[in-house]
């Protein structure tokens, strides 16, 4: 039979437990309009092409997206490098950088239109544009043809 010291060492290993949890789920951006930030973008390519991201979406390294942690999908960001004050617009449709330090990771076709294929990294300005994204860009193609299964046209 448990005594009491044991129950309590329970109780307090399940709530670390929890707290350790709930410091790993991502936590999103509640309302993204007007959120700025500023910090290291770093941007992927031919590996993950053809994968599918954490929105569900197949990642095109030749599409103007994004990852970020705490965007929600489908959020239109303006990103701008602040060394050569380029400046481009994507969409999150994934979760990262897993990097330390970095705040987003742009595509591969995002990251030469901001110059920074060379140097794999740039120090960046991101500011959420207020537009609202389509609802069809937070679902994924099954999802997407379902929908229109659904509709009568």
């Amino acid at each position: 039979m448990p005594n009491a010291r044991h129950r309590a060492g329970v109780v307090l290993l399940s709530l670390g437990l929890l707290a350790l949890l709930a410091g790993c789920a991502p936590m999103t951006v509640d309302d993204p309009l007007g959120y700025s930030e500023t910090g290291k973008a770093s941007w992927y390519g031919t590996y993950f092409h053809g994968r599918r991201t954490a929105s569900g979406e197949i990642y095109d390294m030749y599409d103007y997206t994004a990852a970020h942690k705490r965007l929600p999908f489908g959020t239109l960001v303006q990103v701008e490098n602040m060394a050569n004050h380029r400046q481009v617009v994507v969409r999150i449709n994934d979760r990262g950088p897993f990097v330390r330090g970095r705040i987003i990771d742009v595509s591969y076709t995002a990251a030469q239109e901001l110059g920074m294929i060379q140097s794999g990294t740039a120090r960046v300005r991101l500011k959420v544009l207020p537009v609202a994204p389509l609802p069809s860009e937070y679902l994924v193609p099954e999802e997407q043809a379902a929908r229109l299964a659904d509709l009568d046209l």
